[in-house]
């Protein structure tokens, strides 16, 4: 009975991702060296990541970003990675994604506090009192405030709008662009309408690069827009986009960015090659 037991258990043991990622590796014949050099992905990021331990990593756009370069470069079902990449972290957030939560009757610790039956009893009191006054109103209308009716001095000063109304949220107009790397190997060139190359590098988190004011056309090719922070101007804009995928031909100067509609959607082309 008991080796029943234990085989059931081995069956349903599910390994976790580091395990599955460095065990793919493993069975490739891949070195961490060599998937760092291949995904540019820092190496001790992937060590982390085999370890599974996410929070080690600077955020969770790098728990997820990283798992899903590293599933795609050795061939893994990259959804099925995510989802349970997110599991784990729900799960180190103390987090149960599996069981939701069960409430048993007379159960000391799940009855409400003192708290909220204060909280309760008050908003009760205040709906009655609100019941009250509507059924005063409405039965006995000369008991109650006489209505509001303001002099024409105050309309004509309700038609000139205050300086708040006026004063629309501050947005920038134009200045220099700047893109600044999030994450480290970002992999990023710039060039201008003809094809001339402005910049070109692996980018590390805090590095950045200012668009040329000369620049005729520039635009972009990246494989991580979602690592790129933009500013025009000294102003934080949208990024490229939010998602993992690569952008080519993408216009960069302050007009097009500014021109973009507010969730932009980039062109997506093949993976570049760094040494183009």
């Amino acid at each position: 009975m008991e080796e029943d037991v234990s085989v059931e258990h081995e069956e349903t043991h599910v390994a976790r991702v580091g395990d599955r990622l460095r065990e793919a590796r493993e069975a490739k014949g891949l070195s961490i060296e060599q998937v760092a050099a291949e995904t540019r992905i820092p190496q001790r990021h992937l060590t982390t990541i085999e370890a599974g331990n996410f929070g080690a990593l600077p955020s969770r756009t790098y728990a997820v970003g990283f798992s899903r370069t590293y599933a795609r470069m050795l061939g893994l079902d990259e959804g099925e990675i995510l989802d349970q990449v997110r599991a784990e972290l729900a799960e180190a957030d103390g987090i149960d994604t599996d069981k939701p939560a069960k409430f048993e009757p007379g159960d000391p610790a799940r009855v409400p506090g003192r708290g909220l039956a204060w909280f309760a009893a008050l908003a009760a009191i205040l709906l009655l009192g609100g019941v009250y006054a509507f059924y005063s109103s409405y039965f006995a209308p000369g008991l109650g405030p006489a209505p509001l009716e303001a002099p024409e001095e105050q309309f004509a000063a309700n038609d000139t709008p205050s300086v708040a109304e006026e004063a629309p949220a501050a947005r920038p107009t134009g200045g220099p662009v700047v893109f600044t790397s999030e994450m480290d190997g970002t992999w990023v060139k710039f060039y201008d309408a003809d094809g001339e190359r402005l910049y070109e590098a692996q980018m590390a988190a805090g590095d950045s690069f200012t668009i040329p004011e000369d620049a005729e056309g520039p635009q972009i090719w990246t494989g991580r827009p979602y690592a790129l922070a933009i500013t025009i101007g000294g102003r934080s804009v949208p990024k490229l986009t939010e998602e993992d995928t690569v952008v080519r031909d993408v216009p960069v100067s302050a007009e097009a960015l500014l021109a973009r509609d507010p969730a932009p959607s980039a062109q997506t082309t093949a993976t570049p090659d760094a040494d183009t």
